[in-house]
């Protein structure tokens, strides 16, 4: 019926979560004639032209105009609070009544809205038979019949409907999921079903025990003890436990529609990410998980939540950190995109070895030392030895030591060093030994020290020991007051009027897998132990840079406070399950000792198989990679991206590139060096970056792994096996980069790490 009501001006007009999806899959004309309506229903859903009606045989569901030909499906919330679900042709709305479901979910309490006949041909378009019995009833709550094939047996079948329900899995998709025989017909029904039914019924597929998906999966966002607390009716409380987003203005929505993936993060959160977001820690906490899982956007909304958290002031007490200088650059722009310029302004941004330059500067205003990197300090060491006649050692053995125990662990003496942990570090060495090895660091420290140099992990050994002497003076500080019985001015100097306190209240860090042992010493002393004090998500299986830490052993407890994320919504199956293969089955830890697991990892998408090609000379290879890319003549050349191993390949790819009239831009650590064109760069330069489509080039044996990496074998079996994790995480990480498409090309012989994908079935 049509609605005769008194006019009232404005209305409050929400967003269901996967409306979206759909919606920016309209007609450019038709998208703008909805920018229009949103608009104007906003300013008085009551004025004259959008034709308001409640459908027939619908208790909340009501239709208003968008144009002549289109409609906007809304769920009155209460009066004029508004709920947009759907925007359809006015033909599909009025033949389809009976096919719109909605309700309340009594296990999530969330707003579920489900077109069945739209799952349903997603799921026909995966293979699955047509059906052949008429459509159901109007009265009938079930959806649309669908008939499996007689050869194969049903994925749930093991399962009753009640299992199900009580898993959250919304009721009117059961008939539907009951008929789902491959995992494509699986995705079709996840594309468009609510994302909690998606995400349980893709657990239960992975195998993950029936016990297990209610404790991980439905548990966390169960509302408790649905019987006596969850009203079916209360439709306004049940908002609030809903994906939704408040269309505010014509920005807000434009953001959500046209910023792609990270536009849809900004306020379509998971129930299970929003959970961790808003959770208060005791104590420092961990969230894992794969490529395009969402970490860094979880990262990015607790840092929005801290500060939303925070007395007023001008302060900056929450640092975002992160290893690599590129991504903190896109930190920056992503949250002043989530949270705006107020939020940005009490957020310190910067890149962890940044941070500790600045802590030493501070202390050392007039140092003018010359930073050098890994490799020209390893040739410091090979002359000293040379000088110095020593033979007992090598010196990538004693560039390690030194990096990854005397610096990595902030160790300032020969005694600490006896005692110091070495683990990872393969052989032992006997108390003698280590006192031989720790008079060569103290010289090699000096000829540093005499030729002006230092190395960025030098720097960032003196940060950690800098943070560590000022956290000691303000607990003693704490200690004293507190003996003379007063607490105010706890952190105040005595003597000068100047104010000792912790640099930071709150510390969220991106990447964490990449940090050094002295990295987070230097970060545990910058802030008090005390609840929400350190956040940090990461993968160890994208660990890149040789920082082997165990947390606890540095101060930072994360024991009781890890999660885990599963579903990528990045990357397509396809391309998610060569880059896992990729890794080959090798032990990941957790940054705390125990291992590291992808299990259950997997994708919500679906697209086309990698393209695996071989050349047999680099100057061929470099043709294929022309070809391919003019096969992606259609993706936006900005949307393209080719990683290669080494700097030099930049170089010349660049070049052909150029001299087949397409556009190259190298990524270097400050990104891209122009807006167009086809991004180039080293593995090392993609960490934090996604593309549409995206080339792995020089994939050969001898340049991943790079062939002197087989050369630690017999001298040095931990190490190579650190250098191989090293090799295939750095593919890994470069594999899943890609969105849509990859392409993996080599010349020559094939790196070993693609023999899995090469001999796939």
């Amino acid at each position: 019926m049509t609605v005769h009501s008194t006019p009232r001006t404005g209305a409050t007009l929400r967003l269901l979560d996967k409306a979206d999806k759909e919606i920016v899959k309209l007609d450019r004309a038709v998208l703008g004639a909805f920018y229009k309506f949103q608009h104007d229903f906003r300013r008085n859903p009551h004025a004259g032209g959008f034709d308001l009606k409640q459908l027939e045989g619908h208790d909340r569901l009501w239709s208003a105009r968008v144009n002549r030909e289109w409609r906007a499906l809304m769920i009155r919330l209460s009066g004029d609070d508004w709920l947009l679900v759907a925007v359809k042709h006015r033909g599909h709305v009025h033949k389809n009544l009976e096919r719109f479901n909605y309700g309340i979910n009594h296990i999530t309490g969330a707003i579920e809205y489900v077109d069945l006949q739209v799952v349903e041909e997603s799921v026909l378009r995966r293979g699955l038979t047509p059906p052949t019995t008429p459509p159901a009833a109007p009265s009938a709550p079930s959806g649309p019949p669908v008939e499996t094939r007689p050869d194969e047996e049903p994925i749930f079948g093991a399962y009753t409907d009640q299992q199900l329900v009580d898993l959250g899995v919304t009721q009117p998709l059961l008939p539907i999921v009951r008929k789902l025989t491959t995992d494509d017909e699986l995705l079709g029904l996840a594309e468009y079903a609510p994302r909690h039914t998606g995400e349980v019924l893709l657990r239960l597929r992975d195998g993950v025990p029936y016990e297990e998906v209610m404790e991980q999966v439905t548990a966390p966002v169960a509302v408790a003890e649905p019987e006596q607390n969850l009203d079916s009716d209360d439709w306004q409380a049940a908002v609030d436990r809903s994906q939704t987003v408040v269309i505010t203005d014509d920005e807000s929505l434009q953001s959500v529609l046209e910023e792609g993936d990270f536009g849809r993060w900004k306020v379509f959160l998971h129930p299970t990410q929003e959970k961790l977001v808003r959770r208060r820690y005791s104590g420092p906490a961990r969230v894992g998980g794969g490529p395009g899982t969402g970490k860094t956007i979880v990262a990015l909304h607790r840092v929005r939540h801290l500060v939303r958290q925070l007395p007023p002031g001008h302060t900056k007490p929450v640092l975002l950190t992160t290893f690599n200088r590129n991504l903190a650059a896109e930190l920056r722009a992503r949250l002043l995109s989530l949270g705006g310029p107020d939020v940005l302004a009490r957020v310190d941004i910067t890149h962890v070895d940044q941070l500790a330059t600045r802590i030493v500067s501070e202390a050392d205003p007039g140092n003018t030392k010359r930073r050098i990197d890994d490799a020209a300090a390893l040739r410091e060491w090979r002359e000293l030895l040379v000088e110095t006649g020593q033979t007992r050692w090598n010196a990538e053995f004693l560039s390690d030591e030194w990096n990854q125990v005397i610096l990595g662990q902030a160790v300032s003496n020969r005694s600490d060093y006896f005692t110091a942990r070495r683990a990872g570090r393969g052989r032992s060495v006997t108390r003698s030994e280590r006192a031989g090895i720790w008079q060569l660091a103290e010289r090699f420290a000096q000829r540093l020290e005499t030729k002006g140099l230092e190395t960025h992990r030098q720097i960032a050994e003196r940060a950690a020991r800098l943070e560590m002497a000022r956290k000691t003076r303000i607990d003693q500080r704490a200690e004293a007051r507190e003996e003379r019985g007063g607490l105010d001015n706890l952190h105040a100097e005595a003597g000068s009027g100047a104010w000792l306190r912790y640099r930071y209240r709150h510390i969220v860090v991106d990447e964490a897998q990449d940090l050094s042992a002295a990295h987070w010493k230097m970060l545990r002393a910058m802030v008090p132990s005390d609840s929400d004090d350190i956040f940090l998500v990461g993968d160890t299986h994208q660990r890149i840079y040789d920082n082997q830490v165990t947390l606890g052993s540095l101060g930072v407890h994360i024991r009781g406070r890890s999660s885990r994320l599963t579903l990528s919504y990045r990357t397509t199956r396809e391309i998610l399950r060569d880059a896992i293969r990729v890794l080959g089955g090798a032990d990941y830890d957790d940054l705390d000792g125990d291992a590291d697991t992808l299990a259950g990892y997997r994708s919500v998408l679906h697209g086309t198989e990698p393209s695996l090609r071989g050349a047999p000379s680099w100057d061929e290879e470099m043709d294929l990679v022309v070809e391919q890319l003019r096969a992606w003549h259609d993706v936006p050349r900005e949307s393209t991206a080719i990683c290669v191993p080494t700097n030099e390949m930049v170089t010349q790819l660049a070049d052909r590139l150029a001299r087949a009239g397409i556009t190259p831009s190298e990524i270097t650590q400050d990104g891209p060096r122009g807006d167009q064109g086809v991004h180039i760069g080293t593995m090392y330069r993609f960490k934090g970056l996604e593309y549409r489509c995206l080339i792995i080039a020089g994939a050969a044996e001898g340049l991943v792994p790079r062939a002197s990496v087989d050369l630690w074998e017999r001298t040095d079996p931990s190490r190579h096996q650190r250098e191989l994790h090293r090799a295939r995480s750095l593919l890994f990480v470069a594999a899943t980069r890609a969105r849509d498409a990859l392409a993996i090309t080599w010349h020559g012989e094939p790196s070993r790490f693609l023999a899995p994908l090469l001999t796939k079935g």
